[in-house]
Order: C-alpha cells, then structure tokens, then sequence
C-alpha cells in the first residue's frame, strides 16, 4: 500500500509537472487535516510520510517544565531527560508517538481529497507563473482558443494568455484555431491563477521581431536602439553597426528588401522606417524626420510639463527647420512623422518652415527697432522707459494708442507725459506708410502653423 502510494505521486508530479515534495507536503496537511478528531485540535502536531518507504508517523512538539499541567503540550524534565539527555527547562522536543492513524471516515477522506486538491491546483499555478514570468519583453506563440468581448483568449502551453482588444493590430480578425506571435506585456499572479497580458502593438514586439529575422542582430554585429510605433500603420526604428564595415540600414533592409518585407507582413503590412542611430542629438533628430530633408535642427533643454512634482526636471527639446515644400512631409500625415519622431528620440520637436522662420527674425527685428526708437524719444529717461516697458508700451505706436491719460498716470514719467506722446505721435507720423508696407509684406501671417510633436 506505501509503496503503490509512493508510485502515485510520483507519477502524479511527472504528469502535472510539480515537483515530489510539494505533493508529500500536500498529503502530510491533507491526513493531519482529517485526522483531527483522532489526533486533537492541537497545533502541536505534525504527520511525516516517509519519502522511500511510505511508512507514516506522527510527531508532538512537547514543551519540557517542572510540573505538568496539560499532558498534550508539556513533558516533565525527568522524562524529557530520559529521551534526551540535553534537554532543560523552556525548551521544546519533538515526540514521536506511537499511536496509529485510525482508519478515516467517509468526510474525513473527502475533507483530505480537497486539501490535496488544493494543493495541487496552487503548485500548478506557480508552476506556470514561475515558466512564464521569466518570458516577459519575450514573443510567444499561440492558438486562438476563444474570443471574449473582443479579447483573444490564447492557449500557450499549459496556460492560457489574454490579447485584449487594445493591444491588437487594428483590422486584424482572429478565428479560433488561428497561430498567433504575440510580445509578452505582463504576467501577473491573481486569485484565479497567473494572467499573461500579451501585445502586437508594442514597440518591443517589434524589437523582438528584428531580432528574430535578421541574423546580424542575433549575432550582435547590429543593434536596435530605439523603437517606435502606431500599430498597422507605421513605426520607426533606428539601428546601429558595431563593426565599421557593416551597413545597420542595409542589413535590416535585406536584398531586394526580402527581411523587412517578413516584418511588415507580420505586421499587416506596417510601414518601417529604417534609419541609422546617432550620439550627436542634433543628426538623430534630422535622420528620425526621414523622409523630409532638414535644414537645421537646434537642441536645447526646456522644463519637463510631465515632471511631476520633482523640481527642477527637464527634457530635451528640438527646433527643426526645414525647406517650405517638406514641412508637410516632415510632420507627417495628421502628424504622424513628427509624433514617431519624437518618440523615436525621446525630445520634444517643434518643425517650421523656413519663411516662418525668416518672418519671426524680421518681427523680432522690427520690434527690436521700435524698442531701441522709443528709449530714443524726447522726455524717455531711463526711468521713464523701464516703467513704459514694464507697462507694455515698448514702442512708440503703442504709446500713441495708450493716450496721455495713461503716461501722466505712471510716476516715473508724470510731466513728461505730453513731449513724450508728441514726439512718439511725429515718430509714427514720419514711418506709417513705410511700416505699412513692411507689415504687409515682412510680417505677414505664416501660412503652416508650427507643428509639436
């Protein structure tokens, strides 16, 4: 009988997959559990099986004292002293008892069955737990199984893995039977037993994929930096030699473009962008807006909005200028270039046209004259003029449109209200037609807004 049992569970571990002694352990609290009512209440109690013969047996823990009190927990020093010589007071000794397991009743071995049960059930979920966390950034493969509110619902293995609606390529349609690659998002332990989140629209999936079909990645001659999508409809992905003669570009490309085409298809037809990996911020940038020819890019660190609450965090942010007839394809279809761009390099990108560019320098060159004009006037002393701009009256049109009312209201100009608005009304006098046609023609309204990404 204690050997049939032994065969049981080790046939039983082979086949769930759980290891010998999680399932002696299960079958030790099953029987104690059941055998309660023969054994006491106590939890001073423990049921050993033998692991190479079977054989049970049953251990007290005894509390070793001067004078007994309660049989079932406490031994007196004479007899602790006589099973083990270096026994003393306080400690406590583990007895075996000679009394045998009687035979278990009817809820009794059901009482048993569950525990083990139970027991099995949770090494299994570990068991999977622990196969399938250490695959997390890592693609598995699938079959459908079912399909529940959109979510696809996989079997991989002995488990089952969940591809919510979200992470799914949009259009793709899945039947049940269907093989599926998925990117391993996020295997979490729950009451029900380990969920494993999967995603085909993570950039990582797409990282991963590279690595699979182009061996120069396997092999580390390549590297993949960075990554960037919008799932089924285009990504970006910028690469890198660590051999000098080694093009990244080409490799990933392929001949005739047979590699890339594998991913894209993979990826219901998603357009791949490949482009190679700088450390100089300012040549990353341009090369991330390809297809659009660039024709400066100027980096600088500006206050992070996403900071949160740590002062002082700042992000990378990039101005690029590019040639009127690309700045549309620079920011992309509904920006869409732009916005994978900036994920690509992690910096905030602002792109303008050139003619912006030129009609902000001459603006700000203009405002700069009418600035430097209006410290010039009669009556503006440095006092006066620093009230002026603190104001907001910085030139000599904007003095005008104030009115006297307001100058003789500022201390610092008082009195000198009325020469300083004569000679800024002869100011605007002497330049209005020669303004105008500069307003009109150097200051004129951009025609493409800037675009953020």
């Amino acid at each position: 009988m204690n050997r049939e049992l032994i065969m049981i569970i080790e046939q039983l571990g082979r086949e769930k997959g759980i290891d010998k002694e999680v399932l002696f352990e299960a079958l030790e609290t099953a029987l104690l559990s059941a055998s309660r009512k023969s054994l006491g209440p106590g939890d001073n109690v423990r049921i050993h099986i033998d692991r190479k013969t079977g054989d049970f047996r049953i251990y007290q823990r005894k509390q070793v004292v001067e004078e007994v009190t309660d049989p079932e927990t406490q031994i007196a020093l004479a007899d602790a002293k006589a099973l083990n010589p270096e026994a003393e007071l306080g400690v406590e000794l583990e007895l075996l008892q000679d009394r045998p397991l009687q035979d278990l009743g009817r809820i009794a071995a059901q009482t048993a069955k569950q525990v083990i049960l139970q027991k099995v059930r949770d090494a299994e979920r570990e068991g999977i737990y622990s196969e399938f966390v250490g695959k997390e950034g890592q693609i598995l493969r699938g079959v459908v199984h079912r399909i529940e509110k959109r979510n696809v619902i996989l079997e991989v293995g002995k488990a089952e893995a969940i591809l919510p609606e979200r992470e799914q390529i949009p259009g793709e349609r899945y039947n049940p039977g269907d093989r599926v690659r998925a990117y391993v998002l996020e295997v979490r332990r729950t009451a029900k037993g380990p969920q494993i989140s999967l995603s085909r629209t993570h950039p990582g999936y797409l990282a991963r994929l590279f690595e699979t079909e182009i061996p120069e990645i396997q092999e580390g001659i390549v590297i993949v930096k960075a990554t960037a999508r919008e799932g089924g409809e285009r990504a970006k992905v910028a690469v890198a030699s660590t051999k000098r003669d080694v093009d990244p570009i080409g490799a990933c490309v392929g001949l005739r473009g047979t590699r890339i085409q594998v991913i894209s298809r993979e990826l219901r037809g998603e357009k791949i962008d490949i482009i190679e990996w700088s450390n100089d911020p300012a040549s990353f940038v341009a090369r991330a807006l390809s297809p659009a020819k660039v024709s400066s890019v100027t980096i600088a660190e500006e206050p992070d909005p996403e900071g949160g609450e740590a002062p002082g965090e700042t992000q990378m942010a990039a101005l690029v200028v590019v040639p009127d007839n690309q700045l549309s394809l620079a920011i992309g279809k509904k920006g869409q270039n732009a916005r994978l761009a900036a994920k690509l390099t992690g910096m905030r990108i602002d792109i303008k046209s050139e003619s912006e560019v030129e009609a902000e320098r001459a603006e700000a060159e203009h405002a700069e004259a009418a600035r430097a004009a209006l410290s010039t006037l009669p009556g503006v002393t440095p006092e006066a003029f620093q009230a002026l701009v603190e104001t907001g009256l910085v030139s000599p049109r904007a003095v005008v449109a104030a009115g006297r009312e307001r100058l003789a209201a500022l201390p610092a100009v008082g009195a000198a209200a009325d020469t300083i608005l004569a000679a800024a009304e002869a100011w605007v006098a002497e330049r209005e037609p020669k303004d105008t046609h500069e307003d009109e023609g150097a200051v004129a309204e951009p025609e493409h807004p800037p675009a953020t990404a």
